[in-house]
């Protein structure tokens, strides 16, 4: 049988790995730094930069005293080793618990160090300073910009607690356990350099493919940083980056069957006929995304031969109200997603109205 020494020792070893790197799991039993300490924190959406100044600050303190909690551990778990008495341990735990104490007192005196003058020396405040320049006159109003466009609704945010990746209209930012990386979209260019292939897991039919994209900005005072992604996220990750994209590495980027016929649909919608807006009628912006005009209107085209089939589509009586993307997106969930063949031909409920339409009553607005 295991010694409760060993046996206490491989649970440490397990339990820290994993407070650390914050599997599912952990987070699922609320293990984490972001909710132990959810009270004092704060919350992210309201101050995004202020948020993360205090997380990682936590977070250097709490690992930091993970050697001190092994030895107080050890004490309970392994009492005739006498540990709570200093002048009877042995030199090798006595310099254990030293090097422990000296990484926590390190850990105060560098979150202290951080904390002078409002956070001025903490490192997302030194990263912040990188960006001072008009329009931004401090590294105050940095962070601000940074706040107000991540509390935004149309931010592409990806990835776990971590190491997660947000895209907002201006800035790049990577999320980590100790950092907050970020560029400004104008200043940077991102660059594919990597792929990899994971076997699929069980809820998925095809393998995962990550890919490793290098963020470099041409304000040399930042510093280059890479960030992950799934294949299947690069298109809206490309949709609501401006900066260019690169491919260094000649990677072929995978495109998930949803994405191949939208590509498939936006063409075959460009060869039908235009819908040319009554006079006086202005275009609204799409109800599915917000973020771009409406562009198409369903006008029924389409005429099928024999009685049977001569009434499946039906005349939609909506003003343009859908963008192609938004369309082409509901398009293909309303599909059967075993019978991807079937796609161009079916018939689908219009999102509005659920008059049923086909791929060629789809007219582009003009």
């Amino acid at each position: 049988m295991a010694s409760p020494e060993l046996t206490f020792t491989l649970a440490y070893i397990v339990f820290s790995l994993c407070f650390v790197s914050t599997p599912n799991e952990f987070r699922s039993a609320g293990l984490t730094i972001q909710n132990l300490f959810s009270s004092w924190l704060g919350s992210e959406d309201v101050g995004f930069i202020q948020y993360h100044v205090r997380r990682t600050s936590i977070t250097v303190l709490v690992h930091a005293a993970l050697p001190l909690g092994y030895y107080m551990g050890m004490c309970i778990a392994a009492p005739e080793k006498n540990l709570g008495y200093i002048h009877q341990v042995s030199d090798s735990w006595r310099a254990f618990l030293l090097f422990a104490i000296c990484l926590q007192l390190t850990s105060w005196i560098l979150v202290i160090y951080w904390s002078h003058r409002h956070w001025h020396n903490h490192p997302i405040s030194r990263a912040l300073q990188a960006h001072i320049q008009p329009p931004y006159s401090s590294w105050g109003s940095v962070a601000t910009s940074i706040n107000d466009e991540f509390r935004r609704i149309d931010k592409f945010a990806t990835g776990a607690p971590g190491a997660r990746v947000i895209i907002t209209d201006s800035w790049v930012l990577k999320v980590t356990t100790y950092h907050v990386y970020m560029a400004l979209q104008s200043e940077c260019h991102v660059t594919v350099t990597e792929s990899r292939q994971h076997q699929p897991s069980p809820g998925s039919a095809s393998p995962t493919q990550i890919l490793t994209l290098r963020v470099d900005s041409i304000n040399p005072a930042v510093r280059p940083f890479d960030i992950r992604l799934n294949s299947t996220e690069h298109a809206e990750f490309r949709g609501k980056l401006h900066a260019p994209i690169r491919n260094s590495a000649n990677v072929v980027i995978h495109q998930t069957i949803s994405e191949l016929f939208l590509e498939i649909f936006r063409a075959q919608v460009d060869l039908n006929q235009l819908y040319t807006l009554p006079s006086g009628q202005e275009r609204e912006p799409c109800i599915g995304c917000m973020q771009v005009p409406a562009s198409t209107k369903l006008v029924r085209l389409c005429h099928t031969e024999g009685g049977d089939n001569e009434s499946e589509c039906q005349q939609c009586f909506c003003r343009p109200m859908w963008c192609l993307s938004c369309l082409g997106r509901w398009f293909a969930s309303r599909q059967d997603q075993q019978r991807p063949e079937t796609w161009l031909s079916s018939r689908v409920p219009c999102p509005t109205c659920r008059a049923k339409f086909c791929i060629l009553d789809i007219c582009m607005v003009h």
